[in-house]
């Protein structure tokens, strides 16, 4: 891929940092509504009695702890979630040998096509978002989980790679249902397609929308001088934008040493040297 493309319809997320509590709502979300099996290996056991199980899951969506590294009173902190970033310059399409992510043409969400898969690893690997995770165990679901699966999302199998990709499947059942009720499935009004985690987030941080309608409020935030995205400098062309009034939030989109000459945040999330 040489050149940046343009998409009719560009589905993007823009997160603001400020809001977020770092409860994790968005990662349940997110497990619950993509049928994320617990691990069976790496069930934990704490001490006490009943010994009540901890699992650990695989996540699409991690939250991340932020420190501006000030010691003292002058200490901050804030969370980051992190999903995949829908790159308008994927590098893990590029890397896959068996075409098994693609880039849809028409909305730009990154794709995963899980029965081509077979688990190279090369798509992990070129991903700078750290956003895929490898599949390493057959989905065991516990007693009763199975029967709230998501009927439209399909469950893996061990040894493929997975990742977010904006809970495509809401966005097919919007696309349909405005078709039943004789409206434009590519004109989808701001509701009618929200991923999980921005349904689910308490705090309203998660804002979702097509980032090249200007009837959505994405569109507005990706102007706003506080916007920035991550290793932009990397050319990804990311789709998720994240937003706060704290300098050293916005400083750490790029994480630049203090003696690295680094571009400065601007505008719409757009670097400048």
């Amino acid at each position: 891929m040489s050149a940046f493309k343009e998409f009719p319809i560009r589905w993007g997320m823009v997160i603001d940092i400020d809001k977020c509590t770092g409860c994790g709502a968005c990662t349940v979300a997110c497990n619950k509504e993509n049928n994320i099996a617990p691990q069976p290996q790496q069930l934990e056991r704490i001490a006490g009695k009943g010994f009540p199980t901890r699992f650990k899951k695989l996540e699409w969506l991690t939250v991340y702890e932020l420190s501006n590294g000030v010691q003292g009173s002058g200490h901050d902190t804030a969370y980051l979630p992190r999903p995949c970033m829908q790159c308008g310059m994927p590098s893990c399409v590029s890397v896959c040998p068996a075409t098994a992510t693609d880039k849809n043409e028409n909305g730009g969400i990154v794709s995963q096509i899980y029965p081509r898969c077979f688990g190279c690893r090369y798509c992990m690997a070129s991903c700078p978002y750290h956003a895929r995770v490898f599949n390493w165990d057959q989905p065991v679901y516990p007693d009763g989980m199975e029967k709230q699966l998501t009927p439209n999302v399909s469950v893996r199998s061990r040894g493929v790679v997975e990742k977010c990709n904006f809970c495509h499947h809401r966005w097919m059942y919007a696309k349909d249902a405005a078709r039943v009720a004789g409206e434009d499935p590519n004109a989808l009004p701001e509701d009618a397609y929200i991923p999980a985690c921005a349904e689910a987030c308490p705090t309203g941080a998660i804002y979702f929308g097509d980032v090249k309608n200007p009837e959505h409020k994405v569109y507005e935030l990706i102007h706003s001088p506080y916007t920035f995205r991550l290793l932009e400098r990397l050319g990804t062309d990311p789709q998720v934008y994240y937003m706060s009034k704290r300098e050293w939030v916005r400083r750490q989109g790029d994480n630049y040493l203090e003696n690295e000459a680094g571009p400065v945040a601007h505008g719409n999330g757009g670097l400048h040297g």
